[in-house]
């Protein structure tokens, strides 16, 4: 199944590609829909114009469907970060305040906490999640302990980048509700790699990418905020959404969320308007059960790897969803990196994490036991000169 599945994507074939989580892998036939849509505005780009804000509600519906929420709570940005950076932009902080968090968070989020703290005075508190991780409860009770007066927001990824950890979202939002305290939830990872549902989750923010496991053209993604907060979330570039639309203007909704985040600027929203068809491929070939499939290759190779490597897993099982990091014994990672990419032709990112190296395994659809065995004997043969 897997070797038909690779047919259906763009990757060189002589490639064994394991870093899907980092820039992901588009369907051919998703990357021509776009080329279509690109063909469509260049014929008549007024018409194209004149229509997006109606294609664009489409693309909103499908994708509100596929991650269960209403269409006019989610925004598409070019990527979570700027998404992320939407809302820290617009919060109200002072000195003193604490945006809580973990020591497992993607490099760009801490870079904008870091740089929003020290221009407001507020806190950016980095709760250890000790690995290996096993239990819902000691990671709700290590976040619950370093609340104070002064938390004013809890952000948590929901599958990590670097550890490759699914973090128990919705009790994250729960407890930041029962503190009535504001959530946000990076879910780069999150959609099509396990089940989301942002209505069971419930946060007030939600930051996704449907450019890594989603499989769509790079540069989608997608910002819900709840609606009661929607009012004070300023946008990053103020444009023509931004203010009183004209009466009876078709470029504008009655939301101010949508006008002012949605429209920025002349852009190319081809990627975007992908998004229907995208789904449509993705129920179309069963992806939920070839997410299950992908999870237990994933676990396949976090046991050979790590039998290989004579190392410790840093999760039980439940823990880990088409992504596994694996500690490695490694001088340097960088070099590591690429001497799989240059001598084996094998994509794999190899990173430093709190002082301990890591290898990252993504399984998506086209990789095979196959893959896992090249990339065994590889590092075995790596450890062995």
């Amino acid at each position: 199944m897997a070797n038909d599945f690779k047919s259906l994507f763009m990757l060189d074939p002589e490639v064994t590609y394991f870093n899907h989580g980092a820039y992901g892998g588009c369907p051919e036939d998703i990357f021509n829909a776009m080329l279509e849509w690109q063909k469509t505005l260049e014929k008549n780009p007024s018409k194209y114009m004149e229509e997006l804000y109606d294609n664009l509600e489409n693309s909103r519906y499908s994708l509100s469907k596929y991650i269960d929420c209403d269409k006019d709570d989610i925004v598409f940005f070019n990527n979570p970060t700027t998404a992320m950076n939407t809302i820290v932009k617009s919060l109200n902080l002072n000195p003193g305040d604490e945006i809580l968090s973990t020591d497992h968070e993607y490099g760009a989020m801490n870079i904008t906490w870091d740089y929003i703290c020290e221009k407001t005075g507020a806190k950016f508190i980095r709760t250890e999640i000790p690995i290996p991780y096993e239990s819902k409860k000691q990671f709700v009770h290590e976040i619950e302990k370093n609340i104070t007066s002064k938390t004013k927001m809890i952000f948590i990824s929901h599958i990590t980048s670097s550890t490759a950890l699914i973090f128990p979202a919705k009790e994250i939002c729960e407890l930041a509700k029962s503190h009535n305290i504001l959530s946000f939830i990076d879910g780069a990872h999150a959609p099509s790699q396990i089940p989301l549902s942002i209505k069971e989750i419930n946060p007030d923010f939600y930051a996704g990418a449907c450019h890594k496991w989603m499989c769509s053209p790079k540069g989608v993604a997608f910002l819900y905020t709840k609606r009661i907060l929607q009012d004070s979330i300023d946008p990053i570039i103020i444009s023509h959404g931004f203010g009183k639309p004209p009466k009876g203007s078709k470029l504008y909704s009655g939301s101010n969320y949508l006008n002012y985040h949605q429209w920025q600027g002349t852009r190319d929203f081809s990627n975007v308007l992908t998004v229907p068809k995208l789904i449509q491929f993705l129920n179309d070939n069963d992806w939920v059960n070839v997410a299950k499939n992908c999870h237990n290759l994933a676990l396949y190779a976090r046991n050979e790897i790590s039998n290989l490597l004579d190392t410790q897993p840093i999760s039980s099982d439940e823990y880990i969803g088409q992504m596994t990091s694996i500690p490695i014994d490694t001088d340097d990672p960088g070099k590591l990196k690429a001497e799989l990419s240059k001598n084996y032709k094998i994509e794999i990112p190899v990173t430093s994490w709190n002082n301990k190296n890591l290898i990252r395994i993504s399984i998506q659809a086209y990789n095979t036991k196959e893959d896992i065995h090249k990339l065994s004997d590889a590092l075995h043969e790596i450890r062995s000169n």
